[in-house]
């Protein structure tokens, strides 16, 4: 669930935790969102779990098809989007699922300047180079299942090869490529996506802007990205670690991170309502030994930042931080 919120939130989903958690662990839609950001949620993981399946086949080498079946899982179907081109142009194009891009792709830094991606004829290429590498380097084992898993993303993002999902297309292969070698899953977190894309830029320097180059980049060349997934790896086993082994009533955790209240409250009241999902004000307050008002801020806190919600129909509260 934080895997797919926070994969497709980097990319703009706009849908909450709190729906994310719904809508994957019950079924349930619920508040405002494009139907395009729930189906495109769905879809995520739906791709999660086909990773996690081809984890199982130990034995198959990673492969293009595998992953174009993966691209075309998380757009599910050919759209056609309207964009406006510098001068006020705006012109139509289709968005292939499953196949490789047909027409140039690039980013706007945010110094302003225009980032280019492999062509789309020397994709095919480019990819067939890096599962070849791949391959052989998992078999060779001489860079760790962390140092590969990082390589892999940055050639592969320097590729760019589909029109559309490359980014949660990497994150799906990075854990994949962890799995495999018997790591948990990561999870880049939306909060820190500014880290994540900054660490990028930063070895883009290094290596240049050749989309040639970029994907035959070597581990030395993205020092600053293989630094930053290195300490990305760390802190979520850390945070892996804490959670099956920090005990006590108090502990409360949400999206890959443990809460600090600034009081006893909070805890009591969050205890109270995964138990009384239908809990009254009234109740509250008597439990708290705190004024109607009181109890309003707290709730109002606590679903400003995430942790709970209330359905408006059936009118239960809904618990999204974990214990």
């Amino acid at each position: 669930m934080e895997y797919n919120y926070n994969s497709n939130h980097i990319e703009g989903n706009t849908l909450t935790y709190g729906q994310t958690e719904l809508l994957l662990m019950f079924g349930i839609v619920s508040g405002e969102g494009s139907l395009k950001d729930f189906n495109e949620m769905k879809a995520s993981d739906v791709g999660l779990k086909m990773v996690e399946e081809e984890v199982r086949q130990c034995a198959v080498p990673l492969t293009q098809n595998f992953i174009r079946q993966l691209h075309h899982t998380l757009l599910r179907e050919d759209y056609t989007v309207c964009r406006t081109l510098p001068g006020g142009v705006e012109t139509n194009y289709v968005i292939h699922a499953g196949q490789y891009k047909t027409r140039p792709n690039s980013i706007i830094t945010r110094y302003g300047t225009r980032f280019e991606y492999a062509a789309p004829e020397e994709t095919p290429a480019f990819m067939t180079d890096l599962l070849d590498w791949y391959n052989a380097a998992e078999q060779s084992g001489e860079l760790t299942p962390v140092e590969l898993a990082a390589l892999f993303h940055y050639r592969y993002i320097r590729i760019h090869p589909f029109e559309d999902g490359n980014g949660r297309i990497a994150r799906l292969l990075v854990n994949y490529i962890l799995s495999r070698h018997g790591w948990p899953m990561i999870v880049v977190r939306t909060r820190k996506k500014q880290d994540y894309i900054e660490a990028l830029h930063q070895a883009d320097l290094v290596v240049g802007d050749n989309p040639s180059d970029g994907a035959h980049a070597t581990s030395t060349q993205i020092r600053p990205f293989m630094n930053y997934f290195k300490k990305l790896v760390y802190d979520e086993l850390s945070n892996d670690i804490d959670f099956v082994t920090h005990s006590g009533t108090d502990a409360w955790w949400y999206d890959g991170g443990r809460i600090r209240f600034r009081s006893i409250n909070a805890s009591k009241l969050l205890d109270f309502l995964q138990k009384n999902p239908y809990a009254t004000y009234v109740e509250m307050s008597g439990l708290l030994g705190i004024n109607m008002s009181a109890v309003q801020k707290l709730i109002k806190g606590m679903m400003d930042k995430g942790y709970i919600g209330r359905s408006e129909k059936e009118g239960n509260w809904h618990i999204f931080a974990i214990r």
